[in-house]
């Protein structure tokens, strides 16, 4: 089931107080971008964060789920209602986030 645009669009709205928040479609879901690091994603309407210590620590009781088959379990962030604290979320997970891959050729 892919996710659909008015749940993308909410999750956007939610995260508008943090800067340099971007997405990027990929086969009907989203990839979230925290200042052009991956933080986590929209998978079948769930955001999902990437199972760092900070994020861990934030919501020690939340779920790990699969975004897509074959894939590392994430974890489901329940809290979507509160904008105050997904920006407290993803800045405390920012520094734990690889960084951006390099582009080849670049």
């Amino acid at each position: 089931m892919a996710s659909s645009k008015e749940y993308l669009n909410f999750i956007m709205d939610q995260l508008s107080e943090l800067d340099d928040i971007s997405c990027r479609a990929m086969m009907g879901e989203y990839i979230i971008y925290y200042r052009g690091k991956v933080i986590g994603g929209i998978y079948d309407n769930r955001f999902l964060v990437k199972p760092v210590k900070a994020a861990s620590a934030m919501m020690p009781d939340a779920d790990s789920e699969l975004p897509y088959d074959g894939a590392k379990e994430m974890l489901l962030v329940d809290d979507v209602e509160n904008k105050e604290f997904l920006k407290e979320l993803l800045e405390a997970m920012y520094e734990e986030l690889p960084a951006p891959k390099k582009k080849r050729g670049k």
